[in-house]
């Protein structure tokens, strides 16, 4: 099998400037969202730093002479080491140039990163913070990961909280992002993928904004990853804009991996969004 992606990434409707930051990697079937935060624009650096740094240690491990910055987890495959280290090194790199930048101070991003195998048939997904991955399939959607923030991790110590209660609590205060610390624990998801599957990733600038049911919709009656992508944040936009809108559509099809590496070749990548404008990127494998 292989993947066939695309991007958008739009400013909203109530901000000045966009601190979302997307990849679409075709030559690694590498696809990430992030969506940054802190004051003087030092959102749009932690998460064009986190992009960048997972984009570039898929580049440079490559070859197998270059040594990995953590140890690796024999637990875990070739590809979900991966993952996960370039996302612990992204946060490494955003806590090194925090610390040392008296602007950059306190910048975080949160982040989630999809990477495909299709050697494997398998979908494999890092996160840390509340930009969310969502797999739709059969005409049903499922949320692949869990939000980092203070309501779920209320909900997970008293799940028997009344809607009284829930409704006391802050619904956009994340309880873990990139930056914030020198290490971090990543979240990771392996979905085995099937034909016809197609893969979203967003920023909370989408998800607050649409319900999961709009979603469904929208992806599941696009032509192509996208005309997905361009709907879903018209519709965010409709609703409201409040924030940055990142959508990132990722459909799994039938094909060879040799199709997949000659189409690949064509693209222009990586491609990322720049802050504040509003831009697409789009690749296949």
């Amino acid at each position: 099998m292989r993947a066939r992606a695309a991007g958008i990434s739009d400013v909203g409707l109530q901000r000045d400037h966009n601190e979302d930051c997307f990849a679409v990697v075709p030559q690694h079937d590498l696809f990430i969202v992030a969506d940054g935060m802190g004051g003087h624009r030092a959102g749009d650096v932690a998460s064009r730093l986190a992009s960048e740094s997972v984009t570039d240690f898929f580049k440079r491990t490559d070859s197998d002479d270059m040594t990995w910055p953590f140890q690796i987890d024999t637990d875990l495959s070739d590809e979900e080491n991966r993952l996960i280290t370039s996302i612990r090194l992204a946060n490494r790199q955003i806590y090194e140039h925090s610390v040392r930048s008296r602007d950059l101070r306190g910048m975080g991003t949160t982040i989630v990163g999809a990477l495909f195998s299709p050697d494997k048939n398998k979908m494999y997904i890092g996160h840390v913070g509340d930009s969310r991955a969502y797999r739709v399939r059969s005409g049903e959607i499922v949320q692949l990961t869990r939000d980092h923030s203070l309501l779920n991790d209320y909900l997970a110590a008293m799940p028997d909280m009344t809607e009284e209660q829930r409704s006391e609590l802050p619904k956009n205060v994340i309880t873990r992002a990139l930056g914030m610390q020198d290490t971090v624990e990543v979240d990771l998801v392996s979905d085995d993928a099937q034909a016809g599957d197609v893969y979203l990733l967003c920023s909370d600038g989408l998800s607050g904004m649409i319900d999961d049911s709009d979603i469904l919709e929208v992806v599941g009656g696009a032509p192509d990853p996208e005309a997905a992508c361009r709907r879903l944040v018209t519709m965010a936009n409709e609703h409201g804009g409040e924030d940055n809108v990142t959508a990132v559509v990722v459909a799994i099809e039938e094909g060879a991996v040799r199709d997949r590496l000659a189409f690949a070749a064509t693209q222009e990548m990586p491609s990322m969004s720049q802050p504040g404008e509003h831009e697409s990127s789009k690749g296949a494998s």
